[in-house]
């Protein structure tokens, strides 16, 4: 006989990680002789850690091979854009960094490994960076946002910037990065070029989502 789940009856448990308003989300995963059967954003979960709605716009994903580095992205501020990403397939070591200038927990950051085994999944308030390294070939990140894409409000600062000390490079493994990512300035350069949100603005987009 096969056990039928729905999304309601799956429950998962939360953790506050270290930055103000992010979370880690880890659902029960029920596998049988099929495979497996897991859900990876409950809403009622979801609304009862943040205090409000996730307003997903769209969906991303994205493919890596070991070592690939993506980020530290985030979005300028206005108009801002949350994120709640997990790992469809492989493995990755996902980071949530506090870009948000007035922040108790501004340059720090906090880490969760995503998989395909428990599909934890992170959830990155307004303002706050993301980046992961990819530690398997065909690494798959699911990325549910709250607003749309725009190129021109797409910022990054560099995950190889000393002063984060960020643990993005693999041993053995010559980090792969975008023209982009490579080209991102120092948290520090930055900041002094006035790029970097501003935590009460990313706290009043936040309530409003």
């Amino acid at each position: 006989m096969t056990t039928r789940h729905t999304g309601a009856s799956a429950p998962t448990t939360v953790r506050e990680l270290a930055i103000e308003g992010a979370f880690e989300f880890t659902p029960t995963v029920y596998p049988d002789r099929r495979g497996l059967f897991v859900t990876t954003y409950q809403r009622p979960r979801f609304t009862e850690a943040t205090g409000h709605v996730f307003p997903v716009f769209q969906t991303c994903q994205s493919h890596s091979r070991r070592g690939v580095v993506r980020g530290v992205h985030y979005t300028a501020t206005p108009p801002g854009m949350a994120k709640h990403v997990y790992c469809g397939r492989g493995r990755a070591l996902d980071f949530v960094v506090d870009l948000r200038v007035g922040s108790p927990t501004f340059g720090r950051w906090d880490t969760v490994q995503l998989d395909q085994e428990h599909f934890r999944s992170t959830y990155l308030p307004v303002g706050v960076g993301h980046v992961f390294v990819a530690l398997e070939d065909d690494t798959t990140m699911v990325y549910l946002m709250s607003g749309p894409y725009v190129a021109e409000n797409e910022l990054a600062v560099s995950p190889l910037d000393p002063a984060l000390g960020l643990p993005v490079t693999l041993d053995g493994v010559e980090p792969v990065l975008s023209e982009r990512d490579v080209a991102a300035p120092t948290l520090a350069q930055a900041l002094e070029a006035g790029l970097l949100p501003d935590y009460e603005a990313c706290r009043a987009l936040e309530a409003a989502l």
